[in-house]
């Protein structure tokens, strides 16, 4: 592909004359982003198309299981905005029909009324509409934003979150300088993510006679505490029981230095009528397989069971620990005892739903690269009875949802971006058939060519076997050699499995005649918990080598053009492109570093969740007795940059408070200092993301411009 193709596409998307917008359509508040065609060069992904995909959200289904509502989000690159609009369909994937076309973004719908009516976000308010999009009525006036809600089961009630203020402003402490910008800070956690913090989410109840949303009451009123958990926390976190006079919700009451370092999040249990709270993880401590385990990392997540018997939530058990395996615990409310239901499996329980008949659970979980649905019964712990594994294939499971005898899933691939499937929860000892309900971007699919992606089993230094995705170009010719990239993930404790991203695609990079190396290297869960926790602590070493062996044992190949080998990756993976900039004996020709950290001394101080720092780098850096606090400093990138020798590129987002912009900066500062080639993509407006369509852009077209300058020889 020529590099003119990715400056010009813009021009070619045009807002489609479909039922989702006219392209003529305005409001006051600017041009209504929908669905959008896509002219595409030689079947080629570019950016623009990229940006021109509809992303499925959230979806729930009626409760006569015969239609479900779902949202879509689209981007204009031309605006630099997004819109999100509510759609319904049969439960079959028949009479897609798009309900809302306002300015504002309307988002998760929720069936209330036994199904007579949708209830909605838009506005930051609760509202409501006929299933075919008629009769909008608003329901709530809150005071600031609500974020997300729950009707109880008897819809008598909302819980609702919304931000309260947290801390002290300037102006509070001195009132005559309101106009000052200073922040006078005492204590840790004062910023988060992307954000200084001055407001936290609580959980809020109120009553609803079916017309309007009462006066609400704040749950932890007068409590410094978030409900649900920045920064990604949402109303997942919190679940009313079935006879709706309870309410569980997630919580880490802690603030300031003790937050800061603790992943000590707890399961509460809020009596509706008496105020009364109780603490699930602590004050019930009975637990058949294990006395002590006092459910000491995050407990997140609740789910009470149909019948009312049991609540059911996501739990880690050392704190600290944030990437610890994720169980399934499940308290007996009527025993006062606790336990692990999913014990004898392998990998973290990422999404869960408990069965109609209280008695198990359909959940996902990623094994060997891929995130599928399986099987969990209520008891099955007891026999050390792992989950059945209910699908297969090449692609990764997101979110489920039960509706009778299937389940509504979202399920995406490193070739397909999300969709809504269906799926029998009873098969015949094969793997489920799942159906496709959705196709919204399939008029972008069949314009382009997707590049094969295959599964290597490649063996390690340490003689270990390890999975390594290998994604190829395109109308991929055996006889060309092809400049090849090293894909390094984050996390650095994240799967590596079947996902679709807007800005990591390989099927971008693949359109740009790259082969693409992806190793699921030490440190990935979904291949047992020592390999998951091989990385902690010992960030220069055998996850290291494992990067190095990938690239050597693809590079074998006749195809691979080993002379002209790149090496990329964000967050961990940024870090990764730092280490090996310092250690790859000449082996690339070119890297790209995204949000990766260059000084991990500074790392240490800088990063708001200590417990992170803690955990992965063993300690702190002053603690000269610690060794493995002082083998991870001692391979701190920056100390090896007197071995660089290779043209790098360096991408951060100012707002990024994770991993601060500095480091980047720095890296930047010492290679061209070196005499080393090197730019530098500053965003001030993004965080450890790129979320904002033109800048997205802008990513795609730096990195690429950057890889090709170093990687395909000139003509």
């Amino acid at each position: 592909m020529k590099k003119t193709d990715l400056m010009t596409m813009t021009a070619a998307i045009a807002l489609a004359t479909s039922s989702c917008t006219a392209p003529d359509k305005t409001t006051d508040e600017g041009p209504i982003i929908g669905r959008q065609e896509i002219t595409a060069d030689n079947g080629r992904m570019t950016p623009e198309i990229l940006w021109a995909m509809g992303r499925i959200g959230s979806s729930n289904v009626s409760p006569d299981g015969k239609q479900i509502a779902y949202t879509v989000s689209y981007y204009s690159v031309k605006e630099n905005k997004s819109h999100t609009v509510i759609y319904v369909m049969n439960a079959d994937g028949s009479d897609n029909k798009l309900l809302t076309s306002s300015a504002a973004s309307e988002s998760e719908p929720v069936w209330i009324k036994k199904g007579s009516k949708l209830a909605f976000l838009s506005k930051g308010q609760i509202w409501e509409m006929n299933p075919d999009g008629t009769e909008r009525k608003q329901l709530s006036e809150i005071e600031g934003n609500v974020d997300g809600f729950k009707f109880s089961p008897d819809e008598s009630k909302v819980l609702f979150v919304s931000q309260v203020k947290y801390g002290k402003r300037t102006a509070d402490i001195y009132p005559d300088l309101d106009k000052a910008s200073g922040k006078i800070i005492d204590d840790l956690m004062y910023k988060h993510w992307d954000e200084w913090v001055e407001s936290i989410p609580h959980p809020f109840i109120a009553p609803f006679d079916g017309n309007k949303v009462g006066e609400a009451t704040d749950i932890l009123k007068d409590e410094p505490y978030e409900s649900p958990m920045k920064p990604f926390g949402g109303v997942e976190q919190l679940a009313w029981s079935p006879a709706s006079d309870k309410i569980a919700y997630t919580c880490r009451k802690k603030t300031g230095l003790a937050y800061a370092v603790s992943t000590d999040s707890d399961i509460y249990l809020y009596d509706v009528a008496s105020g009364k709270t109780e603490n699930l993880c602590k004050d019930y401590t009975a637990n058949p397989q294990k006395k002590d385990d006092k459910n000491e990392g995050y407990d997140i997540n609740p789910q009470f069971s149909p019948d009312g018997k049991f609540i059911a939530w996501q739990s880690m058990e050392h704190d600290g620990y944030e990437s610890d395996l994720n169980r399934l615990y499940v308290l007996d409310l009527e025993k006062k005892e606790k336990f692990n239901a999913a014990s004898a499996f392998e990998t973290n329980v990422d999404t869960y739903v408990w069965t109609p008949a209280s008695d198990g659970f359909y959940l996902t979980g990623t094994w060997h690269g891929t995130e599928q649905i399986y099987r969990l019964g209520l008891n099955d712990w007891k026999d050390s009875k792992a989950p059945v594994k209910i699908t297969e294939g090449l692609h990764d499971y997101g979110s489920i949802s039960l509706s009778g005898d299937r389940l509504i899933a979202t399920r995406h691939s490193m070739s397909q971006a999300d969709e809504i499937y269906s799926v029998p929860v009873e098969f015949d000892g094969n793997f489920a058939k799942a159906t496709q309900l959705t196709n919204e971007n399939k008029h972008i699919y069949d314009k382009l060519e997707m590049g094969r992606v295959e599964e290597r089993w490649i063996k390690t230094t340490d003689g270990k076997d390890m999975l390594t995705w290998v994604i190829y170009p395109p109308q991929f010719d055996p006889q060309k050699k092809y400049p090849t990239l090293l894909y390094c993930e984050g996390g650095p404790q994240s799967p590596l499995g079947q996902f679709w991203s807007y800005r990591w695609n390989f099927q971008i990079m693949a359109a740009n005649d790259y082969i693409i190396v992806a190793p699921c290297r030490r440190g990935m869960p979904g291949f047992g918990v020592e390999w998951n926790e091989a990385i902690s602590g010992d960030y220069g070493g055998q996850c290291m080598r494992d990067y190095l062996t990938a690239i050597d044992e693809v590079a074998k190949e006749p195809f691979v053009d080993k002379d002209h080998l790149g090496c990329v990756g964000a967050s961990f993976g940024g870090f990764s492109v730092y280490w090996l900039a310092g250690h790859h004996n000449k082996r690339f020709k070119a890297f790209i570093a995204h949000d990766g950290i260059f000084n991990m001394e500074m790392q240490y101080l800088e990063t708001e969740e200590k417990w992170f720092a803690n955990w992965d780098m063993g300690g702190a850096f002053w603690d000269k007795n610690n060794a493995t606090a002082q083998r991870t400093f001692a391979n701190s990138p920056h100390r090896f940059v007197d071995k660089w020798d290779t043209p790098i590129l360096c991408i951060h987002g100012e707002k990024d408070y994770r991993i601060l912009a500095n480091q980047a900066m720095a890296a930047f500062d010492a290679a061209k200092m070196r005499g080393i080639p090197a730019e530098l993509l500053i965003f001030p407006d993004e965080n450890h993301w790129v979320l904002q369509p033109q800048n997205g852009v802008l990513w795609q077209r730096t990195f690429f411009n950057w890889l090709d300058r170093w990687l395909k020889p000139k003509e």
